[in-house]
Protein backbone atom coordinates (compact mmCIF):
# COMPACT_ATOMS: atom_id res chain seq x y z
CA UNK A 1 0.00 0.00 0.00
CA UNK A 2 1.68 3.20 -1.16
CA UNK A 3 -1.24 5.45 -0.19
CA UNK A 4 -1.74 6.41 -3.83
CA UNK A 5 -5.35 7.50 -3.42
CA UNK A 6 -4.41 9.85 -0.59
CA UNK A 7 -1.54 11.27 -2.63
CA UNK A 8 -3.71 11.83 -5.70
CA UNK A 9 -6.15 13.90 -3.61
CA UNK A 10 -3.30 16.32 -2.89
CA UNK A 11 -2.06 16.67 -6.46
CA UNK A 12 -2.99 19.71 -8.46
CA UNK A 13 -3.27 19.90 -12.23
CA UNK A 14 -0.08 21.96 -12.26
CA UNK A 15 2.01 19.27 -10.54
CA UNK A 16 4.05 18.06 -13.50
CA UNK A 17 7.54 16.85 -12.55
CA UNK A 18 9.76 15.54 -15.32
CA UNK A 19 11.08 11.99 -14.88
CA UNK A 20 13.53 10.27 -17.20
CA UNK A 21 13.19 6.56 -17.91
CA UNK A 22 16.61 5.16 -18.83
CA UNK A 23 15.71 1.80 -20.31
CA UNK A 24 14.57 0.22 -23.59
CA UNK A 25 12.88 3.44 -24.69
CA UNK A 26 9.44 5.00 -24.50
CA UNK A 27 6.39 4.24 -26.65
CA UNK A 28 5.31 7.87 -26.86
CA UNK A 29 2.43 6.84 -29.16
CA UNK A 30 0.82 4.53 -26.59
CA UNK A 31 -2.66 5.84 -25.68
CA UNK A 32 -1.87 5.63 -21.95
CA UNK A 33 1.43 7.52 -22.35
CA UNK A 34 0.92 9.94 -25.24
CA UNK A 35 -0.27 12.82 -23.05
CA UNK A 36 2.51 12.34 -20.52
CA UNK A 37 5.41 11.95 -22.94
CA UNK A 38 7.72 14.93 -22.59
CA UNK A 39 8.02 17.27 -25.58
CA UNK A 40 11.21 19.21 -26.19
CA UNK A 41 9.89 22.69 -26.90
CA UNK A 42 13.35 23.88 -27.97
CA UNK A 43 13.43 21.42 -30.89
CA UNK A 44 11.53 21.72 -34.19
CA UNK A 45 10.22 18.25 -35.15
CA UNK A 46 11.61 16.44 -38.17
CA UNK A 47 13.67 19.28 -39.61
CA UNK A 48 16.97 17.42 -39.40
CA UNK A 49 18.55 20.20 -37.33
CA UNK A 50 19.85 20.21 -33.76
CA UNK A 51 17.81 23.29 -32.83
CA UNK A 52 18.71 23.30 -29.12
CA UNK A 53 22.41 22.59 -29.74
CA UNK A 54 22.61 19.63 -27.37
CA UNK A 55 24.25 17.31 -29.86
CA UNK A 56 21.09 15.36 -30.74
CA UNK A 57 18.95 16.04 -33.82
CA UNK A 58 15.14 16.05 -33.51
CA UNK A 59 15.08 14.80 -29.92
CA UNK A 60 11.40 15.55 -29.40
CA UNK A 61 10.68 12.91 -26.73
CA UNK A 62 14.20 12.00 -25.61
CA UNK A 63 17.33 10.27 -26.82
CA UNK A 64 18.35 6.93 -28.29
CA UNK A 65 21.91 6.28 -27.13
CA UNK A 66 21.89 2.76 -28.59
CA UNK A 67 21.40 4.08 -32.14
CA UNK A 68 22.75 7.59 -31.50
CA UNK A 69 19.67 9.50 -32.63
CA UNK A 70 16.77 11.51 -31.28
CA UNK A 71 14.09 8.79 -31.42
CA UNK A 72 13.72 6.80 -28.16
CA UNK A 73 10.82 4.64 -29.46
CA UNK A 74 10.61 1.41 -27.46
CA UNK A 75 11.11 -1.78 -29.49
CA UNK A 76 11.13 -4.07 -26.46
CA UNK A 77 8.40 -2.95 -24.04
CA UNK A 78 10.15 -2.79 -20.68
CA UNK A 79 10.81 0.94 -20.72
CA UNK A 80 7.19 1.68 -21.61
CA UNK A 81 6.05 -0.71 -18.87
CA UNK A 82 8.11 1.24 -16.34
CA UNK A 83 6.81 4.53 -17.77
CA UNK A 84 3.24 3.31 -17.34
CA UNK A 85 3.82 2.45 -13.69
CA UNK A 86 5.10 5.99 -13.21
CA UNK A 87 2.70 8.05 -15.28
CA UNK A 88 -0.01 6.16 -17.17
CA UNK A 89 -2.93 8.51 -17.75
CA UNK A 90 -5.89 8.26 -15.38
CA UNK A 91 -9.59 8.21 -16.22
CA UNK A 92 -9.36 6.76 -19.71
CA UNK A 93 -10.44 3.38 -21.14
CA UNK A 94 -6.94 1.94 -21.47
CA UNK A 95 -6.34 0.08 -18.22
CA UNK A 96 -3.74 1.02 -15.62
CA UNK A 97 -3.20 4.23 -13.72
CA UNK A 98 0.25 5.61 -13.04
CA UNK A 99 1.49 6.50 -9.58
CA UNK A 100 2.14 10.09 -10.68
CA UNK A 101 -0.33 10.77 -13.51
CA UNK A 102 0.75 14.36 -14.12
CA UNK A 103 4.43 13.53 -14.62
CA UNK A 104 6.15 14.06 -17.94
CA UNK A 105 8.34 11.16 -19.09
CA UNK A 106 11.57 11.60 -21.04
CA UNK A 107 12.58 8.42 -22.83
CA UNK A 108 16.28 7.60 -22.89
CA UNK A 109 16.96 4.37 -24.74
CA UNK A 110 20.22 2.48 -24.20
CA UNK A 111 18.88 -1.09 -24.17
CA UNK A 112 18.06 -2.74 -27.49
CA UNK A 113 15.15 -4.92 -28.62
CA UNK A 114 16.68 -7.86 -26.73
CA UNK A 115 17.11 -5.86 -23.51
CA UNK A 116 20.89 -5.65 -23.90
CA UNK A 117 23.01 -2.53 -23.75
CA UNK A 118 26.35 -1.04 -22.79
CA UNK A 119 27.41 0.95 -19.76
CA UNK A 120 28.84 3.60 -22.07
CA UNK A 121 25.40 4.16 -23.63
CA UNK A 122 23.83 4.41 -20.17
CA UNK A 123 26.38 7.10 -19.37
CA UNK A 124 25.46 8.88 -22.62
CA UNK A 125 21.84 8.96 -21.42
CA UNK A 126 22.88 10.48 -18.10
CA UNK A 127 24.99 13.10 -19.85
CA UNK A 128 22.13 13.94 -22.23
CA UNK A 129 19.74 14.46 -19.33
CA UNK A 130 22.23 16.63 -17.47
CA UNK A 131 22.49 18.89 -20.52
CA UNK A 132 18.69 19.28 -20.53
CA UNK A 133 18.69 20.10 -16.82
CA UNK A 134 21.43 22.73 -17.21
CA UNK A 135 20.65 24.24 -20.60
CA UNK A 136 20.47 28.05 -20.65
CA UNK A 137 17.11 28.29 -22.45
CA UNK A 138 14.10 26.59 -20.85
CA UNK A 139 16.06 24.21 -18.60
CA UNK A 140 14.13 20.98 -17.99
CA UNK A 141 13.23 20.38 -14.35
CA UNK A 142 14.20 16.70 -14.26
CA UNK A 143 13.66 15.51 -10.70
CA UNK A 144 14.52 11.82 -11.05
CA UNK A 145 15.46 9.01 -13.39
CA UNK A 146 14.12 5.46 -13.37
CA UNK A 147 16.80 2.79 -13.83
CA UNK A 148 15.35 -0.72 -13.84
CA UNK A 149 18.56 -2.44 -14.96
CA UNK A 150 21.95 -3.45 -13.64
CA UNK A 151 24.56 -6.09 -13.07
CA UNK A 152 27.77 -6.87 -11.22
CA UNK A 153 30.03 -4.45 -13.12
CA UNK A 154 31.38 -1.65 -10.93
CA UNK A 155 32.07 1.23 -13.31
CA UNK A 156 33.74 4.35 -11.96
CA UNK A 157 32.63 6.23 -15.07
CA UNK A 158 28.99 5.33 -14.41
CA UNK A 159 29.35 6.29 -10.76
CA UNK A 160 30.80 9.65 -11.78
CA UNK A 161 27.87 10.26 -14.15
CA UNK A 162 25.37 9.46 -11.37
CA UNK A 163 27.35 11.73 -9.02
CA UNK A 164 26.95 14.55 -11.54
CA UNK A 165 23.18 14.01 -11.31
CA UNK A 166 23.45 14.13 -7.52
CA UNK A 167 25.21 17.49 -7.78
CA UNK A 168 22.41 18.73 -10.09
CA UNK A 169 19.66 17.61 -7.68
CA UNK A 170 18.41 14.64 -9.73
CA UNK A 171 17.40 11.46 -7.91
CA UNK A 172 18.58 8.14 -9.36
CA UNK A 173 15.99 5.41 -8.72
CA UNK A 174 17.63 2.00 -9.23
CA UNK A 175 16.39 -1.57 -9.22
CA UNK A 176 17.93 -3.69 -6.48
CA UNK A 177 17.88 -6.55 -9.07
CA UNK A 178 15.72 -9.66 -9.35
CA UNK A 179 18.27 -12.14 -8.03
CA UNK A 180 16.83 -12.93 -4.58
CA UNK A 181 20.19 -11.93 -3.11
CA UNK A 182 21.26 -9.66 -0.27
CA UNK A 183 22.76 -6.52 -1.77
CA UNK A 184 24.89 -6.06 1.34
CA UNK A 185 26.63 -9.32 0.45
CA UNK A 186 26.36 -9.48 -3.36
CA UNK A 187 27.19 -6.25 -5.17
CA UNK A 188 24.69 -5.09 -7.77
CA UNK A 189 25.22 -1.88 -9.70
CA UNK A 190 24.11 0.81 -10.16
CA UNK A 191 21.87 0.29 -7.12
CA UNK A 192 24.84 -0.27 -4.75
CA UNK A 193 26.74 2.94 -5.46
CA UNK A 194 27.12 4.81 -2.18
CA UNK A 195 25.73 8.11 -3.42
CA UNK A 196 23.09 10.15 -1.65
CA UNK A 197 20.82 10.44 -4.72
CA UNK A 198 20.63 6.67 -5.33
CA UNK A 199 17.41 5.05 -4.09
CA UNK A 200 17.61 1.26 -4.36
CA UNK A 201 14.17 -0.31 -4.81
CA UNK A 202 13.39 -3.97 -4.14
CA UNK A 203 10.21 -5.80 -5.07
CA UNK A 204 8.22 -7.77 -2.52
Amino acid sequence: DINALEAWEQLSDTTAPVIAVIDTGLNYKHPDLIKNSWINTEEIPNNGIDDDNNGVIDDIHGFNAASDNGDPMDDHGHGSHCSGIIAAEHNNPYGGRGVLPNAQIIGCKFLDANGSGSTSDAIECLEYLLKLKNRPNNPVNIVASSNSWGGSENSEALKDAIKAHQDAGILFIAAASNDYSNNDLVDTYPSDYELSNVISVAAS
